[in-house]
């Protein structure tokens, strides 16, 4: 889907120093289907860098100036969802390994082949499209949230923490008619068709709220 939807593009960022092997990704890349665009420095790519980037960002450890794990770490603490993979050299593999650690999906060593980044990068985009997703589903329902009004959200606490409808009437001090008034206006502001999206929603954006 494109920008024009809605959704933004997914691209494959490549940041290298080396040209030689930036235009080969590119090539690599655009021949396989996918959109490729190459920065030359990690002082580049900064300068260009959206929140709103998706799809993922090929970076290289060692470049001159900034280097590749210094960009990764200021994407970080910018919160950048941008999922990263390492191209390394032998040498620079403990390097890439704590990338990894600290967030990076994966790493490639020099030299690779081409299906095998192929194969990196498709899990990447996936993983990040789905991730994607999930965020975008977690803002909608943060959003819903706050549409409801006190007693609504007094309902909902207790039905997520397992309450019966008669034990929820009792608890608030209201008729069981009176809670499923509150229950399908709750569901309706929700967009929740069933009891279980209602609470895997709820869940999946207050964490909290299953305690």
């Amino acid at each position: 889907m494109s920008e024009s939807s809605g959704v933004p593009e997914q691209n494959i960022y490549i940041v290298d120093d080396d040209e030689a092997l930036r235009d080969s990704l590119v090539w690599l890349l655009e021949s396989s289907g996918y959109r490729a665009v190459a920065f030359e420095s990690a002082e580049q790519f900064l300068a260009a860098y959206q929140p709103a980037m998706a799809g993922c960002l090929v970076l290289d450890v060692r470049m001159p100036g900034m280097s590749g794990f210094e960009l990764f770490e200021e994407l970080r603490r910018q919160r950048s969802t941008l999922p990263v993979i390492f191209i390394t050299g032998h040498g620079d593999v403990p390097m890439a390994v704590s990338a990894v650690k600290k967030g990076a999906v994966d790493f490639i060593e020099k030299p690779f082949g081409d299906r095998d980044m192929l194969g990196l990068i498709e899990r990447c985009l996936a993983a990040e499209q789905e991730s994607r997703g999930k965020r975008r589903l977690e803002a909608d329902t943060t959003r819903r949230l706050g549409s409801l009004t006190q007693r609504e959200r007094e309902v909902l606490d207790l039905i997520i923490a397992g309450k019966l409808n008669k034990q929820i009437a009792d608890v608030l001090g209201i008729s069981i008619k009176t809670v499923e008034v509150h229950r399908a206006r709750v569901m309706e502001k929700m967009g929740a068709h069933s009891l279980a999206k209602l609470v895997q929603h709820v869940i999946s954006a207050e964490p909290d709220a299953a305690r």
